[in-house]
């Protein structure tokens, strides 16, 4: 029987590491842009100015949320537009961003931070929000800590 010769097609490919949740959010390579729309997309206009933020912004917006006060999303996105000038926020992006800030906080967590010491994703999310059905860690965390702050919606 032949050998079959050994080609860079058959060759497996080494996989990169793959990022924690707290990487990702850390990952200075990734910037803020703000960009003028060219056709109306989600709940803005064409010829608004939109900010594409990173996980770090949203990482750092959340955290600066104080105990027993909770922010809807619409209104983070506003206030980051208002600081970054831009007259509203991707409202995909930020979805994305802010999931990645629950896990990297749920994985820190994990690994024994206490609550203090994370971004308070769940200031944000709310126990209805449909982002809890996309959390490794399941919604009964969202619950829990929204309970202990009187933020639970009724």
């Amino acid at each position: 029987m032949a050998k079959k010769a050994v080609t860079e097609r058959s060759r497996p490919k080494k996989q990169a590491a793959k990022k924690s949740w707290t990487d990702k959010v850390n990952d200075d390579s990734k910037v803020h842009v703000v960009k003028k729309l060219e056709v109306d997309f989600s709940d803005m206009q064409a010829g608004e100015k939109m900010l594409i933020a990173t996980p770090k912004i949203i990482h750092d917006y959340v955290r600066a949320i104080p105990k027993g006060k909770s922010v809807s999303m619409v209104t983070m996105r506003k206030d980051l537009a208002n600081e970054y000038r831009a007259d509203n926020t991707c409202p995909l992006t930020s979805g994305i961003f802010l999931r990645i800030v629950a896990e990297a906080a749920h994985e820190q967590i994990e690994k024994g931070a206490p609550l203090s010491k994370v971004a308070p994703f769940w200031r944000v999310v709310d126990e209805k929000s449909p982002m809890n059905k996309k959390f490794t860690f399941g919604d009964t965390f969202v619950k829990q800590q929204r309970q202990k702050e009187g933020l639970l919606e009724s």
